[in-house]
């Protein structure tokens, strides 16, 4: 080979070289950047914290006493700090139960009371419109049960004597003219048509006296069935027109009377079904409906009245009687509720506790909206298909979690020994035990106290009867403390007095770091 040709070999080695080594330094610092973004997007690994929620961490992975996993937690993890758990042991033995969140239809009914009113429809008024006198009574009694059509009294009236025999006089002429002329006939028409007109005003036209009897009586029959309300006719009295001697009532329909308040007429119908009870009858209700909303606002109570008819053919209901109504209230729709009983209202805020997971739990404000007889709508706050809890008698129990986690809701809350803020820096050793952050200003390290160990719990933590700490204010009571380290009652006994310190992790939040046994030169 030439010395030309080697030359050219030589060459394109040289450019094959050359290209070969930018390919490979391309693909370096992709691959370079490629790791350096994964680096950069990896989370950064703080500890593990205790899956039930104690104030126990690792650096590294481990499992707790009952084998479950400590949980990793990250940087920029969002953990609520209002979590808290409850050993499942607890749980069962509190009996703690839950409920989903679901849209329902919600039976809305108003509670109201009222009184039972008489049915104006069926009253009846017996006021002759003519002058006259009470002869005989046969319905005397106020009270007293009639039916339609029996007699209640006789009347002797001159004036209406009077006017039946002169239209049986105008008759009597009519049939005997009847070959007169028209005149006559016309004239001797118009009397009988007068007084016939005269007796028909009077409620009289189908009452005819007996021309034999010198002293004719009118006797009046009651209108209906029902009892005597009034009665004002006295035998041998003398009446004027118009007035009212008795008052028949039908009681086998009644009124009930509601007063509603005024923000909750905007939620009574007309035709809305009602169920009422009086005192009378506990055990019973009677079915009614509302069929009148008063025009008007009683200004003193604040209440608009609403008129349910009843029906009452037993006459259950008397008139004048107290009585409580649940009148169905707004419109039928499907809301997301929970039930009634997992509401915790402190006056100032609803509150429900989700259930996250067996043995978590989370409080959660709630904006609630219309009330069911079992169930609440509620606005915001939970979502459907969440678990809330229902028995909320497990709140009693004296969980320092708990108290911590419900605390911490309240953003306001001033810390109970604010005055005695001594300024000084978390220790390292105790940033190790404790879980805090470093350089934190704390209030105080620790808490001497002494007391009784009363029992070591399943869950870890012990039960403890103190004396009175002075430097907390707490007077002497039971109470259970979280361990920062198990191995701190290993070899005491239940029982056994003790002297022991604490520290508060967070607020409300107190763990133990030292317990020993009290020897007898320690007492007070």
């Amino acid at each position: 080979m030439n010395s030309i040709g080697k030359l050219t070999l030589g060459t394109l080695l040289l450019l094959g070289v050359a290209a070969a080594g930018y390919w490979f330094g391309t693909q370096n610092r992709i691959e370079d950047g490629g790791l350096r973004s994964a680096a950069k997007t990896e989370r950064k690994l703080l500890y593990y914290r205790n899956p039930m929620g104690l104030p126990d961490t690792s650096p590294v992975p481990k499992k707790d006493s009952m084998g479950m996993d400590y949980v990793a937690v990250y940087a920029g993890d969002a953990e609520s700090g209002t979590q808290f758990a409850i050993s499942i042991d607890k749980v069962q033995k509190l009996g703690v139960k839950s409920e989903a969140v679901a849209l329902r239809e919600l039976n809305r009914n108003l509670r109201v009371t009222g009184r039972i009113e008489v049915n104006e429809r069926r009253t009846y008024t017996i006021a002759p419109k003519f002058e006259g006198w009470v002869e005989r009574l046969y319905v005397n009694t106020t009270g007293q049960a009639v039916t339609k059509g029996q007699p209640l009294f006789d009347v002797y009236s001159p004036e209406l004597v009077s006017a039946q025999r002169e239209h049986a006089l105008a008759v009597q002429g009519l049939a005997a003219l009847k070959d007169a002329g028209d005149d006559a006939k016309q004239s001797m028409q118009r009397l009988a048509d007068a007084s016939a007109a005269r007796l028909q005003n009077w409620n009289m036209a189908d009452v005819h006296a007996d021309p034999a009897d010198t002293r004719p009586r009118v006797t009046f029959n009651s209108p209906a069935t029902g009892i005597v309300l009034e009665k004002k006719a006295v035998q041998g009295m003398r009446f004027m027109p118009g007035e009212m001697l008795y008052q028949i009532a039908d009681l086998s329909s009644v009124w009930g009377i509601a007063e509603v308040p005024e923000q909750d007429i905007g939620q009574v119908m007309l035709g809305s079904p009602a169920q009422v009870t009086v005192d009378a009858w506990p055990d019973r209700t009677f079915d009614g409906k509302v069929d009148f909303i008063y025009p008007t606002l009683n200004s003193a109570t604040r209440t608009v009245q609403v008129r349910m008819q009843i029906d009452n053919p037993k006459g259950l209901l008397k008139p004048a009687m107290f009585a409580s109504a649940r009148i169905a209230a707004g419109k039928v729709d499907k809301v997301p509720t929970v039930p009634t009983s997992a509401v915790i209202d402190s006056g100032t805020r609803q509150m429900v506790l989700v259930r996250l997971a067996e043995g978590r739990f989370e409080p959660r404000a709630v904006t609630l909206g219309s009330r069911g007889d079992d169930y609440i709508e509620v606005l915001s706050g939970v979502v459907e298909g969440e678990q809330v809890v229902t028995s909320a008698n497990f709140l009693i129990d004296s969980e320092s979690n708990l108290k911590a986690a419900l605390g911490g809701m309240s953003a306001a809350a001033a810390p109970a020994d604010a005055g005695r803020d001594l300024s000084r820096q978390a220790s390292p050793e105790l940033v190790e035990v404790v879980g805090l952050k470093p350089d934190l200003p704390i209030k105080t390290i620790g808490h001497q106290a002494q007391g009784t160990l009363d029992s070591i719990n399943d869950d870890g933590t012990v039960s403890i009867t103190h004396e009175p700490i002075r430097s907390l204010g707490w007077p002497g009571m039971t109470m259970d403390f979280a361990l920062t380290n198990a191995a701190l009652v290993s070899g005491i006994e239940p029982g056994s007095k003790i002297t022991f310190e604490i520290v508060e992790r967070k607020p409300d939040e107190w763990v133990i770091t030292k317990l020993q046994v009290q020897h007898q030169h320690e007492g007070h």
